[in-house]
């Protein structure tokens, strides 16, 4: 089953509900045009179904091999597209023009990354690891430090890792042991090792550069203590050719349940030499810049793989012939009919089609924040990092949950035949099980919507995406044809309202009621964004129909929303009703009740 990229939900998500032809005096979008993007979308598309997607499956198959000396080769033709990609120029996008990237709006590079990442997921952490390492190095080292590493990050000639996890943590990174000595020439010795690193060693580079969390010898206990490194695999010489190896191994790499093809590293430091990123004491700080890109990329990669799983159940839907219609036969020359005529068939794929297409608005509207941080006017660049700081947890926590359930319904209507090996429904779901854990698990997300973003600046940035929501109602209510969707996301904002207001009211006299609410509030949060999003798709494309567009684009896009407002939408009250029975009936049970 061939992966397609899609192209013409993006371009009218860009061109026609953002309108980012509109942003052409904001910095990075003066060479921006919607023709532009369509091309480097078309380009792109192409690059992930030809050179990526063919090497999805069998790379799962085969995964990576470790060999002793700490040598790690990928599946076979990896390299060959990693270098492919390289080569086109795709890692550097949206890239900083000063260490030699392309400058587009990180909305256009947040469009291609769906696409590396529905063609394979695993594949497209390679060079997502290395965004993440480039932005840690672009936004807190020093200006030698960038002028050294980040042009062969910037291009993806080198690799880039982030390196938190350590055996004995995990979510509480204040445990974390490995520690570095200052060494009084501006370097430090890095002693320590990590888990868990994903594209930690691998043969597509010829460089590596991490970036790890240590304590520096004397430094407090706890967060405060840690500090950022950056610390190369073969040390570079002043003229950028590499010298000798840097003393740090990859002692072996993890056996998971997917992303088998991404090498999951474990690695040992034995004072290798580093250089501080940013100042002592603030690598978490310093960190929160790699993981928020990380979690955005997570997020993608929950909803790209749910795009795949949704197409491979699409396509096998029309094929397969099991049963007969209900209301009579409709395929009455075959010995039976596509699954596709049965209603729960559809419901399962109308499901799935809702979500992933409200998700893509969904992340290009986040990213489209990320470009108008840098804006020139205050306060749009301050309301844009308000809702960056809101929505990350919310984009990363809400994308990958449903993005699972979207590639466990994909099972599902591949019936027996998705639980094999033949089809790669089975790899969707395992490859997609992975992004709700990884950078930070999802319940750790809720924990951060409610307990640090949602007060921050006294409710600053959610009473600021109520008054947007409230200004977009009241202007698009009174069309017959879209007030459905209009009185939908009236209604759940509504419910994201009643809620935030029941965490003000009993999160502060018991924190338990806070956590006990925190997931079921972030769903709230997660349906009422996609309903904003739907809303302003259904504005859009009705425009199109009253206009007398004759392109069926427009009228399954309202649809497929009809579908989200109907029958997933809903839910958003079952959860409010959830988080407000408070904590006492998870905390009550003694534990060895369980």
């Amino acid at each position: 089953m061939a992966y397609k990229a899609p192209v013409r939900d993006l371009t009218f998500i860009l061109s026609e509900v953002l309108e980012i032809d509109k942003y052409a005096n904001q910095p990075g979008f003066e060479d921006i045009s919607s023709e532009l993007v369509q091309q480097i979308l078309e380009e792109g598309a192409r690059f992930a179904e030809e050179v990526i997607a063919p090497i999805n499956h069998s790379g799962d198959k085969e995964g990576c091999h470790w060999t002793e000396g700490g040598v790690v080769t990928g599946p076979k033709g990896w390299k060959e597209a990693y270098q492919a990609l390289v080569a086109a120029g795709w890692p550097a996008l949206s890239a900083d023009p000063a260490f030699g990237g392309q400058g587009m709006p990180a909305v256009v590079g947040m469009a291609f990354g769906q696409f590396t990442a529905g063609a394979s997921a695993a594949f497209s952490m390679y060079p997502g690891l290395t965004a993440s390492a480039y932005a840690g190095i672009h936004a807190n080292a020093s200006d030698e430090l960038k002028t050294k590493y980040l042009p062969k990050l910037t291009t993806g000639e080198w690799g880039g890792t982030m390196n938190l996890t350590e055996p004995q943590c995990g979510t509480d990174l204040g445990l974390v042991r490995t520690k570095a000595v200052p060494q009084g020439d501006g370097t430090y010795k890095i002693t320590g090792q990590k888990i868990w690193i994903s594209a930690g060693e691998h043969d597509f580079t010829d460089n590596i550069i991490h970036t790890v969390l240590a304590r520096v010898e004397g430094a407090p206990a706890g967060i405060k203590g840690l500090s950022l490194f950056l610390v190369p695999k073969f040390l570079v010489n002043e003229d950028g050719s590499l010298g000798e190896r840097n003393a740090l191994m990859c002692t072996g790499l993890e056996h998971k349940m997917g992303i088998h093809g991404n090498a999951t590293a474990v690695m040992q430091y034995d004072d290798a030499t580093g250089w501080l990123i940013g100042e002592e004491g603030r690598g978490m700080n310093n960190m929160f810049v790699v993981m928020n890109e990380a979690r955005l990329g997570t997020g993608l990669q929950g909803l790209a793989i749910a795009a795949a799983a949704y197409q491979a159940a699409l396509e096998f839907a029309r094929d397969r012939l099991q049963g007969r219609s209900l209301t009579g036969p409709k395929n009455p020359d075959g010995p039976a009919d596509p699954i596709m005529v049965h209603p729960d068939v559809r419901r399962m794929l109308l499901e799935s089609k809702a979500f992933v297409e409200g998700g893509q608005a969904f992340i290009l509207w986040t990213a489209l924040q990320a470009d108008l941080e840098k804006s020139d006017d205050a306060a749009t660049a301050q309301k844009a990092k308000d809702y960056m700081g809101l929505i990350t947890p919310v984009l990363k926590a809400y994308l990958t949950d449903k993005g699972f359930h979207v590639a466990s319904l994909g099972m599902q209507v591949h019936g027996g035949s998705g639980y094999t090996e033949h089809f790669q429904a089975s790899q969707y779901l395992r490859d997609a099980r992975i992004t709700m854990i990884y950078e930070g698990t999802n319940g750790i997300q809720a924990l951060d919507l409610v307990g640090r973003k949602l007060p921050a600046n006294g409710g600053r940035a959610i009473m600021s995406w109520f008054a947007d929501i409230d200004a977009f109602v009241a202007e698009h209510r009174g069309n017959a044809a879209t007030d459905p969707f209009i009185d939908g996301l009236d209604k759940a904002k509504g419910a994201l309202q009643e809620g935030s207001m029941w965490l003000m009211q009993n999160g502060m006299q018991n924190p338990d009621n806070a956590g006990a609410a925190s997931t079921d509030y972030l769903q709230i949060f997660g349906l009422t964004a996609l309903a904003y999003m739907w809303a302003q798709m259904a504005v859009v494309a009705q425009k199109q129909v009253e206009a007398g567009s004759t392109d069926p684009f427009y009228a399954t896009k309202l649809q497929t929303g009809r579908y989200f407002v109907e029958r997933i939408l809903p839910d958003a009250r079952a959860h409010l009703k959830k988080m407000q029975s408070g904590a006492d009936v998870l905390m009550a049970m003694p534990a060895e009740a369980f």
